[in-house]
């Protein structure tokens, strides 16, 4: 069995001074490491109904594509603001240093679909909360969240505290 916290890099003052950077880059370049996780998840998810899974740029793309794959499932792109081709629907969220923007295409969720969310990293779950949001003002229901990596002491899943969440290894 492979141990994903021996296999994950951990970077100290990234991107700032007393931050310990959780690198997942080392898990993708080890083919057995990446199955693994993504094997995790799929385990993780496995007794929730839902109808596709949500994936935010770009670490959800590599996680939540496989898992798509696997589970006969599709995938949402969320994309930051401007890179989708479409008409689509935005949610600004807060970050410790201004503001982002996530978007999805208007016709990705239908009403009524039920949707995962998959992540490499749960931290401070603004990210999740605004794709959340992004599902629900589709009419879509959030089924789950989960995360390959869940940063306790920042509070994410209290943030989303009205969702389940999973997470596959936590800090």
């Amino acid at each position: 069995m492979i141990e994903l916290k021996e296999v994950i890099r951990t970077i100290p003052d990234f991107p700032e001074q007393g931050i310990l950077f959780r690198d997942i880059t080392t898990v993708l370049q080890n083919p057995d490491a990446f199955k693994f996780a993504v094997d995790k998840i799929a385990d993780a998810v496995s007794g929730w109904d839902f109808d596709l899974i949500a994936g935010p740029e770009s670490r959800g793309f590599i996680f939540g594509t496989p898992l798509s794959y696997i589970l006969g499932k599709g995938f949402v792109p969320i994309r930051k603001a401007g890179k989708l081709p479409y008409k689509t629907i935005s949610k600004s969220y807060s970050l410790e240093y201004g503001s982002a923007s996530v978007e999805m295409h208007t016709d990705a969720i239908l009403p009524g679909q039920k949707v995962i969310i998959i992540d490499d990293l749960l931290a401070t779950g603004g990210t999740c909360k605004a794709i959340a949001q992004l599902i629900e003002e589709a009419g879509g229901e959030v089924a789950g969240m989960c995360f390959l990596i869940e940063l306790l002491e920042l509070g994410g899943r209290e943030k989303n505290s009205g969702y389940d969440i999973k997470s596959i290894l936590r800090y």
